[in-house]
C-alpha cells in the first residue's frame, strides 16, 4: 500500500506565480513527484516579491521571496530553457515520463514550442494537461493578461465585498487560491478517469471562471431574485445576526444564523424580551428588519468586554469568535494543537516555517515537508534520471544556456 495518497504519480510543473503552483503544491504534499521547470538564471518571477525574503544561516537575507516559499514546498526545481530546442527536446523527455503536465503561459504560447497539449499527447497519450490562464483558451479576452485583483473586480467578488460606499478586494489572493483549488481537484478527477480508460485529456481553466464560480449563494441570491447583492462590510447574508459588533473593549465576530441559537443569544445576553417581538421572532423577520434589530444588538454588546462576551457566549453555545491578528492566530491553542505551523530544513538557511496542509487522513497523512527548492537544485539528478543526460552533456547545456 501507498504510505501517501498520490505516491507514485509524477507532475511536470512549468507554471509560476501563484495559482497553478499552490495546485502543484497541493498534489505535491499529497505524494505526488512534482518537477519544476523554471528558466536558469532567474527562475520563477515570484522568486524575487519580496521583501520579506527568507533568512540565510547567518540571519542574512537570502534572494528567495517568502511569497515563493508559500506555493512551491515538497517540489523539485530543474533548469530548462524552453525558448531553445534543446530546451524543448529535454521538457518532451520529461512530459514522456510524467503523469500530469501544469503550465499557466499564455494562451497558444507553449504551441510555439511544440510543447501544447496536442504535440505532446502524441508522446504520451496518458498525459494530462491542465492549463491555467487568465481568462480561459477561448473567447475575446483569452489572449489578455491578468492578475487576481483584476479577476476579483471583473468576477464580481469586489462589488460583494467591501462598505456600502466602496467596494473591495479580498485582502488575500482570493481568486489565485481557489482556482488552485480548483486546478488540483480537476486534476485528481482526471487521473482517475486516465486510471479507468488509459485517456489523459485537456483541462482549460480560467481565474475569472473560478472566480465567478466563487461567488456561491451570493450569484444564486441575484440569479433567482433579480436583486443586486449590496456590500455589508463584515455583515452577512444569511440569519442575522451575522457580522462584527465592537464590544466594551475590542471586537468579536457573531453569527446566531437560526432561531435556536438566537434564542441561545438572548438567554446569554439576557434580553429574552426580544424573542416578543414578531420584528426579530424568527430568522425571515430578522432579515426583513436587519436594520431594525442591528442597532439594538450592538448596544448589548457594547456593554461588556470582548472576552467576558466570548466566554458566556462559549456557554451557551453561540457562534462566535475573536478577530485575530496573525500574532494571535499562530498563539491560538486550536491552532497550536491542530499543528497548522509547522517547519522544513533547508540545509543552507536552516529551518523554514510554513502552513501545513489542512487536510488530515487516516491511511495516507501529509506526512514531512521538504522546503521550496534552491533555482535548478535538482537539475543533474532530474535529466540524469528521466532524460538519460550524462555528466558531461549537462556541462555542455550548461555552457549553452539550455539549463
Amino acid at each position: 500500500m501507498p504510505s501517501t495518497a498520490l505516491a507514485g504519480v509524477r507532475v511536470l510543473d512549468l507554471s509560476r506565480i501563484l495559482a497553478a503552483p499552490l495546485a502543484t503544491q497541493m498534489l505535491a504534499d499529497l505524494g505526488a513527484e512534482v518537477i519544476k521547470v523554471e528558466r536558469p538564471g532567474t527562475g520563477d518571477d515570484s522568486r524575487t516579491y519580496g521583501p520579506p525574503f527568507a533568512a540565510g544561516p547567518e540571519g542574512d537575507r537570502t534572494d528567495t521571496a517568502a511569497f515563493y516559499l508559500s506555493c512551491n514546498r515538497n517540489k523539485q526545481s530543474v533548469t530548462v530553457n524552453h525558448a531553445t530546442d534543446e530546451g524543448q527536446a529535454l521538457i518532451r523527455a520529461l512530459a514522456a515520463r510524467s503523469d500530469v503536465l501544469v503550465e499557466n503561459f499564455r494562451a497558444g504560447t507553449l504551441a510555439k514550442y511544440g510543447l501544447d497539449h496536442e504535440s505532446l499527447r502524441e508522446l504520451n497519450p496518458r498525459l494530462v494537461y491542465l492549463s491555467v490562464t487568465g481568462f480561459g483558451q477561448s473567447g475575446p479576452y483569452a489572449q489578455r493578461p491578468g492578475y487576481d485583483g483584476i479577476f476579483q473586480a471583473m468576477s464580481g467578488m469586489m462589488s460583494v465585498s467591501g462598505h456600502p460606499d466602496e467596494p473591495m478586494k479580498v485582502g488575500v489572493s482570493m481568486v489565485d487560491i481557489l482556482t488552485g483549488l480548483y486546478a488540483s481537484t480537476a486534476v485528481l478527477a482526471a487521473l482517475r478517469h486516465r486510471d479507468a480508460t488509459g485517456e489523459g485529456q485537456f483541462i482549460d481553466l480560467s481565474l475569472l471562471d473560478c472566480g465567478l464560480a466563487s461567488l456561491s449563494h451570493f450569484a444564486m441570491n441575484y440569479l433567482v431574485s433579480g436583486e443586486v447583492p449590496q456590500r455589508r462590510g463584515n455583515g452577512g447574508y444569511g440569519g442575522v445576526p451575522s457580522q462584527a459588533f465592537q464590544c466594551k473593549d475590542k471586537p468579536l465576530f457573531l453569527v446566531a444564523g437560526n432561531d435556536k441559537q438566537f434564542a441561545a443569544f438572548c438567554a446569554a445576553a439576557g434580553r429574552s424580551d426580544l424573542l416578543q417581538d414578531l420584528r426579530f421572532a424568527t430568522t425571515s423577520a430578522r432579515i426583513t428588519h436587519r436594520q431594525e434589530i442591528l442597532p439594538v444588538l450592538e448596544a448589548i454588546l457594547a456593554t461588556r468586554t470582548r472576552d467576558d462576551w466570548l466566554a458566556v457566549l462559549d456557554e451557551h453555545d453561540v457562534p462566535a469568535g475573536p478577530f485575530n491578528e496573525l500574532p494571535e492566530v499562530f498563539a491560538d491553542p486550536q491552532i497550536q494543537h491542530r499543528e497548522m505551523l509547522v517547519g522544513a530544513e533547508d540545509p543552507v538557511s536552516g529551518p523554514v516555517p510554513l502552513l501545513a496542509n489542512p487536510i488530515r487522513f487516516t491511511a495516507t497523512p501529509v506526512e514531512g515537508y521538504t522546503p521550496p527548492p534552491a533555482l535548478g537544485e535538482h537539475t543533474a539528478e532530474v535529466l540524469a534520471e528521466l532524460a538519460g543526460v550524462t555528466e558531461s552533456q549537462l556541462e555542455g547545456l550548461r555552457a549553452r544556456g539550455v539549463v
